[in-house]
């Protein structure tokens, strides 16, 4: 029992702790700590905890005090995860900053921010029950008739101590185990316990070593001479004993490509204790053995923009480079990072695709070794942790990531590099926080004091107007590195050459002449079409029928490799229909194409040509993508067809044909960021061709081939592009002269939302006035079964933004407060793309 007039015990203070939980709640709770976890209290520490009824979390500590909660009683925390914390105080500051600028939840954020593996869940386990089951009033045991899956659990559970839910779905092969566990529950067999589990698990590796008793020579000749009958097992000793004289550790893998023994061998060499046999966690991400090696010159050109973003620093935090496509940005970063890691910095290099970190690593990971680390989805959950331990540990003085790598636990951030900062890739728009990349890497450069280079060909008109006005500093090269020249450009008229019969499938005369030229110079082809799949519509010529999604208001594509319809906003797909279900009809049409139908038609004009797919279909896995570039590069592919992702920063030396197939499908979309979208996304497309020392050709094929933004892509027009788009959006009022925000309400019930957001529009009119417009039905009006009306709010240069957010704020909070509106999904994007 404890003795309270012990002085010892009244010295010990109560603590209480302010957490995030990575749930979406308006406001962060405070827990309690027992006296005996006082000492390992500490900012950034995970701690588990109970929240509602029995879930248990790990929340993350934000704040300490020995202040109670006014309005509740704090509950007691039940541990604390970590020796250290895995978050710095710089975290945290982001964290309350986005979760103030982008109107969201700092669990949200939370979510965000960590790996998977670092967000311990809350598993349900079954565990059988030690005494006896059920019995009637009398005390006699019921006699209880088991079903063969229960039995089967039964088993499992009587050889095994717990099971959890996963356990169970492998057990009987099923997903829906449920009613068979409420069954077991139900019959007093098994009973649920909550345990927090640890996901991240180290990649344990076996290594070989040689029993002690061996290193004695004498001992080493007998083994020998006993191992002379059995010449696969002697081979093994041999390989073992020639790798421990080059390295200290030999993996088992090693020992068997080593010695080609096979497994039999080395089993037998281990029951017979002549080698030990141990685990050990190694890295899971790939190690790279080159040293620093910096050997090329920069250009005249290059060294005076270093020169001038060095200079630029001295009083501005954030430079924008604009430098034409292939004009060498990436020598000038790496002369940047270099410098920054010599002053003990870190670097963080931000890509807006994942499919630009397969080329640009290679390049970089050349100058910079083991020190560089790569941070994207397509790592697991066990890699994402290994880089965020690496990062916070200091290990990676570099980090090249997409848009997440924003939230990495950096400790000395010197320099942060946005490359093709114009990118929409770099804005998250599911799930909240839909934060934009760039713009928080600006506000995480003030948070340490670091400098940040904002690089492109084609910048936002939003960062190249806060150049032009003194916010950024701005440093531009206007020549290709090396003297290469500006491709030549050439616009196509689609109509002039359907009249003129010239068309071969989707394909100019032009431009198949081109493809042919290139193809006999042994060079290569890029070719661009924005859609992917087969055909974007299917049609029933006779009644007008076109198949759309069960749950979104929009029409299937057709994809002839799955041979299904599928829907790119939810993701339903059903069979492709040969026969109309409204009118009978066979005369089934498919109108627009994709990436699938133009590799299709182009194998037919070039049967010989060897031809690749770049999108997102042909991306899936996680070295698919790594894989169609590498052929690529290595010259075993002809042409690769693709959309956005091949203008996205690629560089091929063998590349000297880009072929548009529709530039009007950019041109023509109700945005009025449209043409500024158009002239970055065209340009860079051009600039993928002709990078070294061959001049290249870019063939654009449109309906409007006399439109503005494709003359003014031909001439490299950028400011000129630039100052037509600012005069049109300063008179309409529209970013960079306003800012805006997008409330999109959505409900599953039409006319619920019809009323809903009419109602919440005017609450917020009623406040603001005309800076709110609408409620009004987007584009797609509905997607996964939710209908959606949206609400714009425009805030001028002179209202203080912060005030209307406030007033959003409690808007939506006293909104969802009604009892009719509870239902009712209200999402906030700030500065939406």
């Amino acid at each position: 029992m404890l003795d309270f007039l012990d002085p010892e015990f009244e010295e010990r203070e109560t603590l209480f702790i302010e957490v995030i939980l990575p749930l979406s709640l308006s406001k962060n709770y405070i827990y309690r700590v027992p006296f005996e976890l006082n000492d390992q209290i500490a900012i950034g520490k995970r701690v588990v905890v109970q929240f509602g009824k029995n879930k248990i979390y790990t929340a993350l500590i934000k704040s300490v005090s020995r202040k109670a909660p006014d309005v509740y009683e704090a509950k007691y925390i039940i541990d604390v995860v970590d020796a250290y914390p895995i978050i710095t105080a710089q975290q945290l500051h982001l964290w309350d900053w986005m979760t103030s600028y982008y109107l969201c939840n700092e669990g949200d954020v939370m979510s965000a921010a960590l790996p998977t593996g670092l967000k311990l869940a809350s598993e349900t386990i079954i565990v059988l029950k030690e005494e006896s089951p059920l019995a009637d009033e009398d005390g006699v045991v019921l006699e209880i008739v088991f079903t063969d899956k229960e039995q089967i659990i039964l088993n499992a559970l009587r050889s095994r101590p717990r099971l959890t839910i996963d356990d169970v779905s492998a057990l009987l092969g099923q997903k829906t185990v449920y009613p068979i566990i409420n069954s077991l529950l139900g019959k007093g067999m098994v009973y649920i316990a909550e345990e927090v589990v640890e996901k991240y698990k180290p990649l344990l590796k076996s290594f070989i070593s040689l029993q002690p008793f061996y290193n004695e020579e004498e001992n080493l000749k007998q083994l020998f001479s006993i191992l002379e009958r059995a010449p696969k097992q002697l081979n093994a000793l041999l390989a073992y004993l020639k790798l421990s004289k080059q390295q200290t550790t030999i993996s088992k893998q090693q020992l068997l490509e080593e010695s080609a023994c096979g497994t039999a061998a080395l089993k037998t060499l281990i029951d017979k204790d002549i080698f030990a046999v141990y685990k050990r966690p190694v890295s899971r991400l790939l190690e790279s053995a080159d040293d620093f090696v910096l050997n090329f010159e920069l250009s005249e050109a290059q060294s005076k923009a270093l020169q001038q973003i060095e200079d630029g620093f001295v009083d501005k935090e954030v430079m924008l480079l604009h430098g034409v496509t292939a004009s060498g940005k990436t020598q000038i970063y790496i002369k940047l990072i270099e410098k920054a890691i010599e002053n003990g910095g870190q670097v963080l290099f931000l890509l807006p695709e994942i499919a630009l970190t397969t080329q640009i690593v290679e390049r970089i990971q050349r100058y910079f070794g083991d020190a560089i680390g790569v941070y994207h989805s397509k790592f697991n959950n066990n890699e994402r942790v290994e880089i965020w331990n690496k990062v916070l540990n200091g290990k990676y003085r570099v980090v090249l990531g997409a848009r997440s790598a924003v939230f990495l636990p950096f400790k000395e951030l010197k320099l942060i590099v946005v490359d093709e900062e114009h990118e929409s890739s770099y804005k998250q728009n599911e799930p909240s926080p839909r934060y934009q990349a760039r713009d928080v890497a600006v506000y995480l450069s003030h948070l340490y004091q670091a400098k940040i280079v904002l690089g492109s060909a084609t910048p936002s008109i939003e960062s190249y107007y806060n150049a032009v006005n003194g916010k950024y500093g701005l440093v531009s090269i206007t020549e290709r590195f090396g003297g290469v020249e500006l491709p030549l450009q050439e616009v196509i008229s689609i109509s002039e050459e359907t009249k003129r019969k010239k068309m071969i499938s989707y394909f100019s005369s032009k431009l198949v002449e081109e493809i042919t030229f290139t193809l006999e110079n042994k060079e290569q082809v890029i070719l661009f079409q924005n859609r992917r799949g087969y055909a974007t519509i299917l049609i029933c010529g006779t009644c007008g029928y076109a198949p759309k999604c069960v749950n979104c208001d929009v029409s299937l594509t057709y994809h002839k490799t799955s041979g299904k319809l599928h829907c790119h906003y939810c993701g339903y797909h059903q069979s492709s229909i040969n026969i109309c279900p409204a009118c009978g009809s066979v005369h089934i049409e498919q109108k627009g194409f994709g990436t699938e139908r133009v590799e299709e038609e182009l194998s037919l004009i070039f049967p010989e040509a060897k031809i690749s797919r770049l999108d997102v279909d042909s991306t899936r896995t996680k070295n698919g993508l790594q894989q169609i570039i590498s052929d690529f590069q290595e010259k075993k592919t002809d042409i690769l067809i693709g959309t956005q992702m091949v203008a996205k920063g690629l560089d091929f030396d063998n590349v000297t044909l880009i072929g548009v197939i529709n530039a009007d499908t950019l041109l023509n979309y109700p945005d009025f960021r449209a043409f500024e979208r158009s002239y970055q996304l065209l340009a860079q497309v051009a600039g993928r061709a002709g990078r070294r020392d061959k001049q290249g050709k870019v063939i654009i094929q449109a309906y409007d081939d006399n439109h503005r933004i494709i003359n003014q892509v031909i001439d490299n027009k950028y400011l000129e592009m630039y100052n037509e788009e600012l005069a049109e959006r300063r008179q309409f009022n529209y970013p960079p002269f306003t800012r805006l925000i997008f409330v999109n309400i959505k409900h599953k019930d039409a006319d619920l939302l019809n009323v809903a957001s009419q109602k919440f529009a005017n609450i917020l009119k009623g406040q603001l006035g005309g800076r709110v417009l609408g409620p009004e039905q987007p584009l797609v009006s509905r997607v996964r079964n939710y209908y959606i009306k949206q609400v714009i709010i425009k805030s001028d240069k002179n209202t203080s933004v912060q005030k209307v957010k406030s007033i959003l704020k409690e808007t939506i909070l006293m909104f969802q407060s009604e009892k009719d509106y509870r239902a009712v999904n209200i999402q906030v994007d700030v500065d939406p793309y």
